[in-house]
Protein backbone atom coordinates (compact mmCIF):
# COMPACT_ATOMS: atom_id res chain seq x y z
CA UNK A 1 0.00 0.00 0.00
CA UNK A 2 1.40 3.87 -0.78
CA UNK A 3 1.22 6.36 1.27
CA UNK A 4 1.35 9.80 0.51
CA UNK A 5 3.15 12.27 3.33
CA UNK A 6 3.39 15.91 2.85
CA UNK A 7 6.42 17.82 3.37
CA UNK A 8 6.28 20.75 6.46
CA UNK A 9 9.24 20.98 8.29
CA UNK A 10 11.11 20.26 5.14
CA UNK A 11 10.69 16.90 4.70
CA UNK A 12 10.07 13.29 5.82
CA UNK A 13 13.05 11.63 4.57
CA UNK A 14 14.12 8.27 3.78
CA UNK A 15 15.34 6.45 6.24
CA UNK A 16 18.54 4.90 5.03
CA UNK A 17 20.06 8.47 4.02
CA UNK A 18 19.02 10.22 7.60
CA UNK A 19 19.94 6.84 9.21
CA UNK A 20 23.45 7.29 7.91
CA UNK A 21 23.74 11.19 8.76
CA UNK A 22 22.59 10.37 12.15
CA UNK A 23 25.40 7.54 12.64
CA UNK A 24 27.88 10.33 11.05
CA UNK A 25 26.85 13.12 13.74
CA UNK A 26 26.55 10.25 16.54
CA UNK A 27 29.94 9.27 16.78
CA UNK A 28 31.82 10.10 19.86
CA UNK A 29 33.83 13.24 20.58
CA UNK A 30 37.09 12.37 23.13
CA UNK A 31 37.66 15.35 25.32
CA UNK A 32 40.61 16.12 28.20
CA UNK A 33 40.04 13.98 31.05
CA UNK A 34 36.20 13.30 30.05
CA UNK A 35 36.58 10.30 27.47
CA UNK A 36 33.09 8.84 26.50
CA UNK A 37 31.45 11.43 28.20
CA UNK A 38 28.22 9.59 26.35
CA UNK A 39 24.25 9.12 26.08
CA UNK A 40 24.43 5.92 27.84
CA UNK A 41 26.15 7.47 30.87
CA UNK A 42 23.40 10.60 30.67
CA UNK A 43 20.78 7.96 30.96
CA UNK A 44 21.87 5.85 33.81
CA UNK A 45 22.55 9.26 35.92
CA UNK A 46 19.26 10.70 35.67
CA UNK A 47 16.25 9.22 33.15
CA UNK A 48 13.15 10.53 32.37
CA UNK A 49 12.15 13.27 29.80
CA UNK A 50 12.55 16.31 31.61
CA UNK A 51 10.54 19.10 32.81
CA UNK A 52 7.31 20.01 29.84
CA UNK A 53 8.56 23.50 28.27
CA UNK A 54 6.78 26.12 30.02
CA UNK A 55 6.24 24.97 33.35
CA UNK A 56 6.73 27.15 36.34
CA UNK A 57 10.18 27.17 38.03
CA UNK A 58 9.93 28.93 41.18
CA UNK A 59 11.72 30.63 43.31
CA UNK A 60 14.78 28.67 45.13
CA UNK A 61 12.97 29.63 48.05
CA UNK A 62 10.15 27.63 47.03
CA UNK A 63 12.04 24.70 46.07
CA UNK A 64 12.37 22.26 48.90
CA UNK A 65 16.17 21.63 49.96
CA UNK A 66 17.61 19.13 47.93
CA UNK A 67 19.99 16.26 49.73
CA UNK A 68 22.65 14.72 48.66
CA UNK A 69 22.84 10.94 49.54
CA UNK A 70 26.00 9.31 51.02
CA UNK A 71 27.90 7.18 48.96
CA UNK A 72 26.54 3.64 48.62
CA UNK A 73 28.41 0.75 49.90
CA UNK A 74 30.59 -0.69 47.09
CA UNK A 75 28.58 -3.67 46.05
CA UNK A 76 30.21 -5.47 43.04
CA UNK A 77 33.58 -4.16 41.53
CA UNK A 78 35.31 -4.53 38.26
CA UNK A 79 39.32 -5.61 38.61
CA UNK A 80 42.28 -3.60 36.24
CA UNK A 81 40.86 -2.10 33.14
CA UNK A 82 37.53 -4.14 33.41
CA UNK A 83 34.75 -1.94 32.27
CA UNK A 84 32.71 -0.26 34.96
CA UNK A 85 29.71 -1.76 36.95
CA UNK A 86 26.59 -0.30 37.47
CA UNK A 87 27.45 -0.34 41.42
CA UNK A 88 31.09 1.27 40.89
CA UNK A 89 28.87 3.90 38.41
CA UNK A 90 26.24 4.50 40.98
CA UNK A 91 28.88 5.01 43.81
CA UNK A 92 31.53 7.10 42.05
CA UNK A 93 28.48 9.48 41.07
CA UNK A 94 27.50 9.77 44.14
CA UNK A 95 30.71 10.90 45.93
CA UNK A 96 31.47 13.42 42.90
CA UNK A 97 28.57 15.31 43.66
CA UNK A 98 29.34 17.26 47.17
CA UNK A 99 26.12 19.15 48.88
CA UNK A 100 27.82 22.86 47.96
CA UNK A 101 28.39 21.58 43.91
CA UNK A 102 24.41 20.32 44.22
CA UNK A 103 23.27 23.29 45.81
CA UNK A 104 25.38 25.81 43.60
CA UNK A 105 24.18 24.21 39.94
CA UNK A 106 21.66 23.43 37.89
CA UNK A 107 20.20 20.66 35.41
CA UNK A 108 18.31 21.11 31.97
CA UNK A 109 15.35 21.26 33.78
CA UNK A 110 16.48 24.36 35.63
CA UNK A 111 16.22 22.37 38.76
CA UNK A 112 19.10 22.14 41.29
CA UNK A 113 22.32 20.31 40.94
CA UNK A 114 24.47 19.15 37.72
CA UNK A 115 23.54 17.78 34.87
CA UNK A 116 24.81 14.14 34.75
CA UNK A 117 26.75 13.50 31.29
CA UNK A 118 28.59 10.06 31.78
CA UNK A 119 31.22 8.18 33.89
CA UNK A 120 34.14 6.52 32.51
CA UNK A 121 37.15 4.59 33.83
CA UNK A 122 40.16 6.73 34.08
CA UNK A 123 43.82 5.92 32.30
CA UNK A 124 45.80 4.56 34.49
CA UNK A 125 48.61 7.19 35.37
CA UNK A 126 52.15 7.43 34.01
CA UNK A 127 53.68 4.97 36.71
CA UNK A 128 51.20 2.05 36.90
CA UNK A 129 50.35 1.16 33.15
CA UNK A 130 52.52 -2.13 34.08
CA UNK A 131 51.11 -2.79 37.24
CA UNK A 132 48.82 -5.71 38.28
CA UNK A 133 47.55 -3.65 41.26
CA UNK A 134 47.12 -0.39 40.09
CA UNK A 135 43.69 1.32 41.78
CA UNK A 136 41.00 1.72 39.33
CA UNK A 137 39.86 5.37 39.07
CA UNK A 138 36.93 6.84 37.06
CA UNK A 139 36.11 10.27 35.58
CA UNK A 140 32.80 11.70 36.30
CA UNK A 141 31.19 14.43 33.80
CA UNK A 142 28.33 17.18 34.82
CA UNK A 143 27.19 20.36 33.15
CA UNK A 144 26.19 22.64 35.19
CA UNK A 145 23.38 25.23 33.29
CA UNK A 146 24.00 27.64 35.54
CA UNK A 147 27.05 29.02 34.22
CA UNK A 148 27.28 26.46 31.54
CA UNK A 149 30.38 24.86 32.71
CA UNK A 150 31.27 21.09 32.26
CA UNK A 151 32.97 20.01 35.38
CA UNK A 152 34.66 16.65 35.38
CA UNK A 153 36.06 14.56 38.69
CA UNK A 154 38.58 11.54 39.09
CA UNK A 155 37.68 9.15 41.66
CA UNK A 156 40.12 6.48 43.26
CA UNK A 157 37.63 3.33 43.48
CA UNK A 158 39.85 1.62 46.12
CA UNK A 159 39.71 5.00 48.15
CA UNK A 160 36.37 6.20 47.84
CA UNK A 161 37.86 9.84 46.97
CA UNK A 162 37.81 12.35 44.42
CA UNK A 163 41.74 12.63 43.54
CA UNK A 164 41.48 15.68 40.29
CA UNK A 165 38.49 18.21 39.73
CA UNK A 166 38.74 20.10 36.56
CA UNK A 167 36.19 22.41 35.30
CA UNK A 168 36.14 24.19 31.31
CA UNK A 169 33.89 26.64 28.86
CA UNK A 170 32.74 26.57 26.07
CA UNK A 171 33.33 22.37 25.88
CA UNK A 172 30.62 20.62 24.98
CA UNK A 173 30.79 16.89 25.33
CA UNK A 174 27.81 14.77 23.35
CA UNK A 175 24.11 14.92 24.64
CA UNK A 176 22.41 12.84 27.34
CA UNK A 177 19.44 11.34 26.47
CA UNK A 178 17.62 13.94 29.11
CA UNK A 179 18.84 16.52 27.00
CA UNK A 180 17.97 14.87 23.55
CA UNK A 181 14.47 14.98 25.30
CA UNK A 182 13.96 18.24 26.75
CA UNK A 183 15.05 19.81 23.26
CA UNK A 184 12.29 17.74 21.55
CA UNK A 185 10.10 18.94 24.38
CA UNK A 186 10.75 22.41 23.57
CA UNK A 187 10.37 22.44 19.87
CA UNK A 188 7.09 20.40 20.33
CA UNK A 189 6.06 23.50 22.70
CA UNK A 190 7.46 26.27 20.49
CA UNK A 191 5.47 27.34 17.30
CA UNK A 192 8.85 26.63 15.32
CA UNK A 193 8.18 23.20 15.96
CA UNK A 194 4.59 23.33 13.81
CA UNK A 195 6.14 21.34 11.13
CA UNK A 196 7.65 18.62 13.09
CA UNK A 197 4.38 18.09 14.35
CA UNK A 198 2.54 18.29 10.81
CA UNK A 199 5.39 15.75 9.50
CA UNK A 200 4.30 13.18 12.36
CA UNK A 201 0.62 13.60 11.80
CA UNK A 202 1.16 12.98 7.76
CA UNK A 203 3.30 10.23 8.60
CA UNK A 204 0.99 8.48 11.69
CA UNK A 205 -2.26 9.92 11.60
CA UNK A 206 -1.35 11.29 15.63
CA UNK A 207 -0.85 14.34 17.17
CA UNK A 208 2.72 14.69 18.84
CA UNK A 209 2.63 15.67 21.94
CA UNK A 210 5.48 14.41 24.01
CA UNK A 211 9.16 12.99 23.11
CA UNK A 212 8.17 9.42 24.06
CA UNK A 213 6.63 9.34 20.81
CA UNK A 214 9.98 9.95 18.75
CA UNK A 215 13.14 8.18 18.76
CA UNK A 216 15.87 10.80 18.86
CA UNK A 217 19.64 11.18 17.53
CA UNK A 218 21.47 14.64 18.30
CA UNK A 219 24.18 16.52 17.45
CA UNK A 220 25.70 19.55 19.62
CA UNK A 221 25.72 23.03 17.57
CA UNK A 222 28.52 25.36 17.13
CA UNK A 223 27.79 28.95 16.26
CA UNK A 224 29.26 29.75 13.21
CA UNK A 225 29.75 33.41 12.69
CA UNK A 226 26.90 35.16 9.64
CA UNK A 227 25.22 31.63 9.07
CA UNK A 228 22.58 31.53 11.90
CA UNK A 229 20.36 34.35 13.36
CA UNK A 230 21.58 36.05 16.00
CA UNK A 231 19.81 33.98 18.89
CA UNK A 232 22.30 31.76 18.20
CA UNK A 233 25.29 32.59 18.24
CA UNK A 234 26.56 31.66 21.84
CA UNK A 235 25.82 28.78 20.63
CA UNK A 236 29.37 26.72 21.47
CA UNK A 237 29.33 28.49 25.05
CA UNK A 238 26.04 27.92 25.56
CA UNK A 239 24.70 24.12 25.21
CA UNK A 240 23.14 24.10 21.73
CA UNK A 241 21.59 20.91 19.82
CA UNK A 242 19.81 20.21 16.34
CA UNK A 243 17.72 16.75 16.49
CA UNK A 244 17.52 13.89 14.06
CA UNK A 245 14.31 12.83 15.53
CA UNK A 246 12.36 9.37 13.84
CA UNK A 247 8.50 8.10 14.37
CA UNK A 248 8.77 5.12 16.49
CA UNK A 249 8.40 2.10 14.17
CA UNK A 250 8.17 4.62 11.33
CA UNK A 251 10.37 7.24 9.13
CA UNK A 252 12.98 9.95 9.89
CA UNK A 253 11.84 13.82 10.08
CA UNK A 254 13.87 16.25 8.91
CA UNK A 255 14.33 18.76 11.72
CA UNK A 256 17.98 19.79 10.90
CA UNK A 257 16.95 23.46 10.41
CA UNK A 258 15.98 24.06 14.17
CA UNK A 259 18.36 24.82 16.89
CA UNK A 260 17.55 24.36 20.51
CA UNK A 261 19.96 26.48 22.80
CA UNK A 262 19.26 24.35 25.76
CA UNK A 263 20.95 27.29 27.76
CA UNK A 264 18.30 29.76 27.10
CA UNK A 265 15.55 27.20 26.23
CA UNK A 266 15.01 28.98 23.19
CA UNK A 267 14.71 27.61 19.40
CA UNK A 268 15.08 28.80 16.37
CA UNK A 269 15.79 28.40 12.53
CA UNK A 270 18.87 28.62 10.62
CA UNK A 271 18.56 30.87 7.81
CA UNK A 272 18.71 29.45 4.00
Amino acid sequence: MRTTVRRHLGKVVAGTAIAVAATAVMVGITLPGTAGADDTGGGKAGQGTGQAAGQPQGDAAAVRPGVVEAAPAEGTRGKGRDPLTDDEITRVEKIALDRQQFNASEDVDGDRGPQRLGVDLADPAAGEVDDPDAPRRAVVSFYDYKDDTLVTKTVNLDTGKVEATGTQHGVQPPLSSDEQNEAAALIIADPLGAGLKADFKDATGKELTSPDQLQIAAMVYRAVPGAEPAVLDKCGEHRCVRLLPKVKNGPWIDARSLVVDLSTREVARLAG
